[in-house]
């Protein structure tokens, strides 16, 4: 099974977060992730479209037009969408800068990454050497620390870091979301030569 096909959708991992918390919320959170492909256009007002829309996701819970009304609402008003007109008469919606951050956060805080059935014995070699200036990329350092400690990487050296799968892309949103891309490298190696601890420590 290549690459693509073993890797979730981006959609498919909102999914995870459609339904985890109140109504309300998973409505806000429907709205921004239908926008994460591009802008979405509407014949007439925007928010029944979007109601529609929602009605007719695979697998969805059904919201109720206040909840949308309510999420809509909020949205517009933290500026994590926009309205536009187009001439045409259709009626444009698409993330701000902000919203597309905020995405980046939900993706973030739900992210994993996706263990194919057979290893291809590769090894994914994370190094990051983020400076300590200015002052808050000492918060990213940490940041990002706590967020590869929590997938399950394994620690080779202090800021060397080593999985077992593909995760160049799950990699590169964090370090996204913390601002450092600069600062890390992904290698893959076919050998290590003190592997059999780290092969122990996966299970492999």
């Amino acid at each position: 099974m290549g690459k693509k096909t073993e890797k979730r959708s981006t959609f498919e991992k909102l999914e995870d977060f459609y339904n985890s918390d109140s109504a309300s919320a998973t409505a806000t959170k429907f709205i921004l992730g239908a926008l994460i492909a591009g802008p979405l256009l509407f014949v007439g007002a925007a928010l029944p479209g979007i109601i529609t829309m929602a009605n007719e996701f695979d697998g969805s819970r059904k919201y109720s037009k206040k909840q949308f009304q309510n999420s809509f609402r909020n949205l517009k008003y933290r500026k994590l969408i926009e309205i536009i007109q187009e001439k045409d008469g259709k009626v444009r919606v698409q993330l701000t800068n902000k919203g597309k951050k905020r995405i980046k956060e939900f993706q973030f805080e739900n992210l994993s990454i996706a263990k194919p059935k057979k290893w291809d014995g590769k090894w994914r070699i994370l190094i990051f050497d983020i400076p300590s200036r200015p002052k808050i990329n000492n918060q990213a350092r940490e940041a990002l620390r706590g967020k590869i400690k929590e997938l399950e990487f394994y620690q080779m050296q202090k800021s060397v870091w080593v999985y077992p799968y593909e995760c160049e892309d799950e990699i590169l949103l964090i370090a996204e979301v913390f601002g450092v891309q600069k600062h890390i490298e992904i290698i893959t190696a076919e050998k290590l030569l003190h592997e059999g601890k780290i092969k122990h420590a996966f299970g492999l």
